[in-house]
């Protein structure tokens, strides 16, 4: 009863000891004998700091860089946006620098919380737009807001991302569309999602082909280039008549940023890791300690 009023009910020792009508020193006594009986066990949980967090992402990934955030529940993407600022400040994102951007919820709100002044960069669509009209979507919406943000310019992709082939191949002739997709061989940075699995998403299954939902095997995907949590590539039908940045096209960014911020997502950012289509992480706490876990856990 004694161990249960201090530890449980959080009293004090000399409230407990008025309760029931006792001294101080015979409940310090007792609560003594609970701790030596195992009635009582403390422990003391060591808690890992976003800085030990990163290095061992950095060790155990194999990344340039990354940078991990302690963020509050309620704004965790939005949290995002401040290291991934410290992240093109570092790499030396300057004047004619070809930033390109991804789509997805974590982009969409790091664009909407705010980028650094970066005067004179260019902005560039990784991939074709959908015929949705839910916001993390818009693609070339979020080039415009970094454009804006940065100080640069925005380049836009006025193509869907996924058609038939000969409706592919009469964009890919297009002057302008050739103008923008000429820059993603020239990328210095890259800023993408990392997609959670259609079994994890099944409220967004309308947005995929059929090919892309038999994918079983796929941990997640980087603009619609599936992975394994091994990093290899699922190739599906589908995929040819996409106008999307390559995995070779990301594999040669010097910097390309996976910004994620889901535990469940762990499986698929290990994937694309693997799979060199992101060589820089910006996540949180429960994310990065989701990813180390399951390193751990195959190891």
């Amino acid at each position: 009863m004694v161990a249960k009023l201090h530890y449980q009910s959080d009293m004090a020792q000399v409230d407990i000891a008025k309760k029931l009508g006792v001294s101080t020193a015979t409940i310090s006594r007792l609560l003594t004998k609970a701790k030596a009986a195992g009635i009582v066990r403390i422990e003391v949980i060591e808690l890992t700091s976003s800085e030990d967090l990163t290095a061992r992402l950095i060790q155990e990934l194999g990344l340039k860089r990354a940078a991990v955030v302690d963020a509050p529940p309620a704004n965790v993407l939005g949290s995002l946006s401040a290291p991934l600022a410290g992240l093109l400040t570092q790499a030396g994102v300057a004047a004619g620098s070809v930033v390109g951007i991804g789509w997805g919820r974590a982009v969409r709100e790091v664009t909407l919380a705010g980028l650094p002044r970066l005067p004179g960069v260019l902005t560039v669509a990784l991939n074709g737009g959908m015929q949705q009209a839910e916001a993390h979507f818009q693609i070339n919406e979020f080039v415009r807001q970094a454009a804006g943000q940065m100080g640069g310019t925005p380049h836009f992709l006025h193509a869907p991302y996924i058609s038939s082939s000969s409706l592919r191949d009469a964009f890919l002739r297009d002057p302008g569309v050739q103008q923008i997709i000429s820059l993603w061989d020239r990328l210095d940075v890259a800023i993408v999602g990392v997609g959670l699995t259609h079994a994890h998403h099944p409220a967004e299954s309308s947005t995929v082909t059929p090919d892309e939902q038999a994918l079983s095997q796929a941990a997640g995907d980087v603009l619609r280039h599936y992975v394994t949590e091994s990093g290899d590539i699922l190739h599906w039908e589908g995929e040819t008549r996409m106008i999307a940045a390559s995995p070779e096209q990301l594999r040669t960014t010097p910097l390309s940023i996976g910004v994620a911020a889901t535990p469940e997502k762990a499986a698929g950012i290990i994937g694309a890791v693997r799979a060199k289509m992101i060589n820089a992480l910006v996540t949180d706490v429960t994310t990065a300690q989701a990813i180390l876990d399951r390193l751990i856990a195959a190891s």
